[in-house]
């Protein structure tokens, strides 16, 4: 019973892998539909997101399965219901790179956001791009050290993010008031992007050490929030 269990537990790991992959080719797919009016690239993010759905939905019934067939306990209960959580998040990021590429997609063949808003944006998708890879590689080894720097540089892309309501404040601003929108909208989701990943990274310290870094020790029986 227990090779089966591995097996069958390996399998669900494999698909979440799948998954963080799938989930870094749609947020860089995103940053250049954004960035470079690249319709293709829109489309191909709207497209993928069904595959990221169908996958969370494959791992949440393997997992259901595990629960019911194998009743785990200890360290391989804390991985079958991180990895419920895990799916979860990263379905989510798919949801939030298939935003960003639907807006690109709306506002083609014209940019969606005016050419002063490139840099900073540049930035906030350099970061993204960064973050995904440090996901895909923090997955692949389950390393808590990569999950822990993910959650150290976040507060980067919070500075980035508080930057854009003073794009959108701006009184010299040259977009147009649906730019306005869009602007404070893609600032938003790709702020929620990196909330998600620290999410993700939380988890997985959680599967390693058992302890959840987003709880303070005198805190440790409350529910996590994220």
């Amino acid at each position: 019973m227990r090779v089966i269990f591995n097996e069958e537990l390996a399998q669900v790991s494999d698909d979440l892998d799948h998954m963080v992959q799938d989930v870094r080719k749609a947020i860089n797919g995103a940053g250049d539909a954004l960035l470079k009016s690249d319709i293709e690239a829109a489309q191909t993010v709207i497209d993928g997101d069904i595959e990221i759905d169908a996958l969370e939905s494959s791992i949440i019934e393997q997992c259901i399965r595990l629960l019911a067939k194998q009743s785990p306990v200890a360290t391989d209960l804390r991985v079958i219901v991180s990895t419920l959580r895990l799916a979860a998040t990263f379905e989510r990021m798919g949801d939030l790179a298939r935003h960003i590429a639907e807006t690109a997609r709306r506002t083609y063949p014209q940019p969606t956001l005016p050419p002063e808003c490139t840099d900073l944006f540049t930035q906030m998708q350099e970061f993204l791009t960064m973050t995904a890879d440090r996901l895909v590689n923090m997955m692949s080894d389950r390393s808590a050290t990569t999950a822990e720097q993910i959650i150290i540089d976040d507060d980067k892309l919070d500075e980035l993010h508080h930057q854009t309501f003073d794009l959108a404040l701006a009184e010299d601003w040259s977009g147009s008031k649906q730019q306005v929108i869009d602007l404070v909208l893609i600032a938003r989701f790709m702020e929620r992007l990196g909330d998600h990943a620290v999410s993700a990274a939380r988890r997985v310290v959680y599967i390693v050490s058992g302890f959840d870094p987003s709880k303070e020790p005198e805190n440790s029986t409350e529910q996590d929030p994220d």
